[in-house]
């Protein structure tokens, strides 16, 4: 017959261990955890990015890029020149003479971050018509009107210009056709490329005459924050530069742009792109991560003392062999943009950043295998977290969790200020995030739930302090039974049943609580664990569920400390009980023991019920502690005296016994019981070789003494020897078989 599926599983369970079932439950919870947390950072990568961003902006801010002599300068458009040269759009005809006499003074490249895509208002023919349509009449018969516009295509043409436009898919605009060219290395990348449907262009005339044309439009970002800058884009079929590259590719006089790219189809990616001599590592999509210096060294000349004669032999000696990029910072003017360092950077600086950044070989990188890194490093690092939880205490797994992530924001941070590697590291953070949150909670219910259930257990057999080991250290107790090496004891009362009947049930219960009470302290207090009370009797023992060193000797001096807790007992209370107690060392079942409905922590087997019949035996020997051979041999220490070979009921093989009488150094046992013991062993010796004659004379000696601790056991062989002869039969074996426990 086939075992139904749930039958199954709960005899699994069975075969777990609970410290099992709970290493068992945290894999399986961390595990799902990180495994749904790789697959919702792979859906929501996009959204996920936007916090490795902000590391990545810190990054920057800590370590900029090292600072150089830029090969750029700005011509900045300010409040200062507005105010000099007047309201802006200034004339063309002003800006042709700046393009003159930047290119006058040595400038390498000409670069407008502006567009101009509309004819001059200021040009006089655009005048007159408005004066005209004003109602004033001007006759200009055979004049000939300057047109600004041509003055600033003029100067375009004579000079190295490359003019700026801004793709955008707001319009289907027509875009000027690109002025540089592209040659492959690979497949051309269009497909890979961010791709617009029109543009902001400046006035044909002015594009016709210009020696580039590059786009400077930002692409738009959740934040707004421009980290990185497509340099080759598509528009209308065709591919166009970025302003900042055009600008560098007439600077070096080169005429086209190299484009290497590898894969295919959907796995397209352009890797690089050559501009004259300069090689530029790129992203999939053709953008390059901006590593901003500030340009500390960077001159930034205002407008109005470009075009002033006064200042052109200082202004000469900053522009000379450098690129020029013209733009705006007045405020009006707004071309304003955020950054990982200045939330309000001139878009024409950024531009520079870019320039200085190309030229200087320095670029930050984010290769196409980083991905792949991260996410192994997520599950090397949740997975290292999971064992730990799994195997270790749960504040150990948070100082693990903080070490990881140490390491992890070390990795990421080398990368990037020793390789300028961007390595993201939110995921392996949100990974060990992951397991903390739901492995350790888990983790720590089961715990919780252990320790209870091991202080519920076992709290009524163990003291407090060996509790707390056990629930702080649950490996130590193997429910379901275990083979183990107990030392036992069993002490009774004695004559307790005649005690009884003088008793009312009241005053009975006073009595034992009382005496159990006391009995139970000296038990816990020396590590043992308490089976069960039996009426008067108490059953305990030492080496489970905990390993206990020495458990032998522990059970001597718990026995000991009994029998002078009860002395005390007795002379508070004016009573005068005596207790038997018997101890045995030796392997047992124990664990867990009883039905289904109803168990309890106990102990059984061979060595178990030797200790019983031990016990039993100091009723017929008169003494207030017997213990076993193997008792004796694991407790030094202590005195003992064998009293004994005995056959007890129900065992065929004899056990010697031996009374405890002190722990070995006490000032009564140097001066009474040594001398008592030697003169018993004697007699034993005696006794178990046959000599009874010699015996008679011994025991004589002893019962006419003064009363001793063995006194009893010597009345007993008195009455012995009684109904023998002098010598023993030839089949004495000097055992004496018990007739009763």
């Amino acid at each position: 017959m086939t075992r139904a599926p749930k039958a199954q599983a709960k005899t699994v369970s069975r075969r777990l261990s609970s410290s099992q079932r709970r290493r068992l439950g945290v894999m399986l919870i961390g595990t799902a955890a990180l495994i749904g947390l790789l697959t919702l950072h792979a859906v929501f990568a996009e959204q996920a990015f936007r916090l490795t961003a902000l590391v990545f902006d810190s990054y920057q801010q800590i370590k900029p890029r090292e600072a150089t002599d830029p090969p750029v300068v700005v011509v900045d458009i300010d409040e200062a020149s507005i105010a000099k040269l007047g309201q802006w759009p200034w004339s063309r005809r002003v800006i042709a003479e700046m393009v003159t006499q930047a290119s006058t003074l040595g400038a390498a490249a000409i670069g407008f971050d502006i567009v101009f895509s509309e004819p001059d208002r200021t040009a006089p023919s655009r005048l007159i018509d408005e004066m005209r349509r004003q109602g004033v009449t001007i006759d200009m018969a055979g004049a000939s009107l300057p047109d600004p516009d041509l003055l600033l295509a003029a100067a375009s043409r004579a000079h190295p210009v490359a003019l700026g436009i801004a793709l955008t898919n707001e319009s289907q605009a027509l875009v000027p056709a690109p002025k540089s060219g592209f040659s492959f290395l690979g497949q051309d990348p269009a497909k890979a490329l961010s791709t617009y449907s029109g543009a902001l262009s400046n006035l044909p005339v002015l594009s016709d005459a210009a020696s580039a044309i590059g786009y400077f439009s930002f692409p738009p970002s959740a934040d707004n924050i421009i980290r990185s800058f497509p340099l080759v884009s598509t528009a209308q079929g065709k591919l166009y530069p970025a302003l900042s590259i055009e600008t560098l590719r007439i600077a070096q006089q080169a005429g086209s742009f190299i484009v290497r790219s590898a894969g295919s189809g959907e796995r397209l990616a352009m890797t690089d792109l050559r501009v004259g001599a300069l090689e530029v590592p790129v992203g999939p999509s053709g953008e390059m991560w901006i590593y901003y210096s500030g340009l500390p060294a960077m001159p930034v000349i205002s407008a109005a003392d470009l075009v002033d004669p006064a200042k052109a032999a200082l202004i000469a000696a900053v522009i000379e062999g450098r690129i020029l990029l013209i733009g705006t910072s007045a405020v009006g003017l707004r071309d304003l943009v955020a950054t990982p360092v200045d939330p309000a950077m001139p878009g024409v600086k950024v531009h520079a950043e870019i320039i200085d950044q190309i030229a200087s070989g320095v670029f930050l990188q984010r290769p196409d295998w980083i991905i792949g890194a991260e996410r192994g490093l997520a599950v090397a690092a949740g997975l290292a977290l999971l064992c730990v939880l799994a195997l270790g205490s749960p504040a150990f797994a948070v100082l693990t969790a903080i070490v990881l992530s140490t390491v992890i924001g070390s990795v990421s941070w080398f990368a990037f200020s020793k390789a300028l590697v961007l390595f993201d590291p939110l995921l392996p953070l949100r990974g060990l995030a992951c397991m903390l949150l739901t492995a350790l909670p888990l983790l720590l219910m089961l715990t919780y739930r252990e320790k209870r259930f091991v202080r519920e257990s076992f709290g009524r057999y163990l003291s407090p302090t060996l509790v707390e080991r056990l629930s702080e250290n649950p490996e130590g107790l193997k429910l379901g039974g275990e083979d183990r090496e107990l030392t036992i004891l069993f002490s009774d009362i004695r004559g307790f049943t005649t005690l009884s009947e003088s008793l009312t049930p009241t005053e009975l219960t006073a009595l034992l609580n009382g005496f159990l009470t006391p009995m139970t302290d000296v038990l816990l207090e020396r590590e043992a664990t308490i089976d069960k009370y039996i009426g008067d009797a108490i059953m305990a023992f030492w080496n489970a569920p905990l390993d206990i060193d020495d458990h032998a000797a522990k059970a001597c001096g718990s026995a000991l400390a009994m029998v002078e807790a009860l002395e005390a007992m007795n002379r508070e209370r004016g009573t005068a009980l005596k207790i038997g107690i018997g101890l045995n060392t030796g392997m047992a079942c124990v664990g867990n023991l009883g039905s289904d409905q109803r168990f309890s922590y106990s102990c059984l087997g061979d060595s178990v019920n030797l200790a019983s019949r031990v016990e039993g035996m100091t009723k017929l020997y008169d003494v207030a502690i017997l213990v076993t051979e193997e008792v004796a041999r694991q407790s030094p220490g202590f005195v003992f005296a064998e009293v004994d070979r005995v056959r007890v009921v129900g065992r065929r093989a004899a056990v010697r016994l031996y009374a405890l009488l002190a722990r070995e150094g006490d000032p009564v046992t140097a001066a009474e019981l040594l001398p008592l013991i030697a003169r018993h062993n004697a007699f034993i010796d005696a006794w178990q070789a046959g000599d009874f004659g010699a015996c008679r004379r011994m025991i004589e000696d002893f019962v006419s003494g003064p009363t001793n601790a063995l006194s009893g056991t010597h009345a007993l062989y008195r009455e012995r020897l009684y109904a023998l002869p002098e010598t023993a039969p030839e089949d004495c074996d000097g055992v004496f078989t018990a007739k009763s426990k």
